[in-house]
């Protein structure tokens, strides 16, 4: 082989490299996006809005996450056994304060406003006031700069893909977002709580007359979205430590996903997270990496101009 052929096959092979570390990422952000999304398609399909404040209850499960890290491990690096036990109970915990915050949104800015059955744009003046004031009130409390969360030994990699290494932060990933995506889609599909879901995002009001308590489920659903965009915020903050911002980003891509997929439709919300997070993270190598956010909302423009309803369509309120 001359020259050149070592060359085109170093260079091929640093491609591969590359194409394969992004992809593998692309996958994590991926299932970070569909565990947000869910949380804007739970509240689409029983309210038809778009919950703005979302971003906030991801917000408030990254900070939960810092401050039980902080307790627990403090400035050491624990391995092991421990880390496995830390990352539950920071996504435990994340997922708590997600919920608790979603409650309290459905609570103080869309109830009162569904009893006196106001108009759409009430509730998203409503979503926005309460999305600006939650951020700003963690900045005040917080601070403005961004955190490093502590957090266990994560960083090593575990296995490797066509060379590239497959980082244990990574996996925690894959396995807590297929877990939690996986049980939701059951719960919806198969419970007593998906079905008075599904009646309600079909027809709120025969739900009613035929016992369903409209109440009690609109705030089940918020709970349970609360739950997965918070321990979305966790994973995110282990990653990248927090900031009272952090949600906004992350939360608008989400959103996009939910979109792609098919808002309302839970299946979809995941497919688009997926398809979102790779098709981003393989933009450095075949655009650049300043275009991300570019291509990303590009997605957003492209399938609300072209297929509305998203790759699957709405479907929440029918069996799974």
């Amino acid at each position: 082989m001359g020259a050149f052929g070592h060359y085109l096959s170093g260079h091929f092979a640093t491609f591969r490299l590359e194409f394969w570390s992004l992809f593998v990422g692309g996958v994590a952000n991926g299932f970070l996006y569909g565990m947000i999304a869910v949380g804007y398609t739970l509240v689409y399909g029983v309210l038809r809005l778009i919950n703005f404040a979302h971003s906030e209850i991801f917000m408030s499960g990254g900070f939960a996450g810092y401050f039980v890290m902080k307790a627990l491990i403090g400035n050491s690096v624990p391995s092991g056994a421990a880390t496995v036990f830390l990352i539950i109970v920071g996504i435990v915990v994340g997922g708590t304060a997600g919920a608790l915050v979603a409650t309290l949104l459905e609570r103080v800015a869309y109830r009162p406003l569904r009893r006196r059955n106001a108009p759409k744009l009430a509730y998203l003046i409503s979503a926005i006031g309460a999305s600006y004031f939650l951020f700003n009130l963690a900045g005040k409390e917080f601070g403005r700069y961004s955190i490093s969360m502590p957090q266990p030994y994560i960083n090593h990699p575990v296995f490797h893909i066509f060379g590239a290494a497959v980082q244990l932060y990574y996996v925690v990933i894959f396995i807590a977002g297929v877990v939690m995506l996986f049980a939701l889609d059951r719960v919806v599909a198969t419970t007593k709580l998906g079905r008075s879901i599904r009646a309600v995002a079909q027809d709120a009001e025969t739900a009613s007359l035929m016992g369903v308590n409209i109440d009690r489920t609109i705030a089940l659903t918020f709970i349970v979205g609360g739950a997965l965009g918070g321990a979305a915020g966790f994973l995110f903050g282990l990653g990248t430590g927090v900031v009272y911002t952090m949600g906004f980003v992350p939360a608008l891509k989400a959103f996009t996903a939910a979109v792609l997929g098919g808002i309302g439709n839970l299946r979809g919300a995941m497919i688009g997270g997926l398809l979102l997070g790779v098709v981003e993270s393989l933009s450095v190598v075949f655009v650049q990496a300043a275009y991300i956010d570019v291509i990303a909302f590009g997605i957003l423009v492209a399938v609300l101009l072209f297929r509305p309803t998203g790759i699957l369509g709405e479907r929440l309120g029918r069996a799974a």
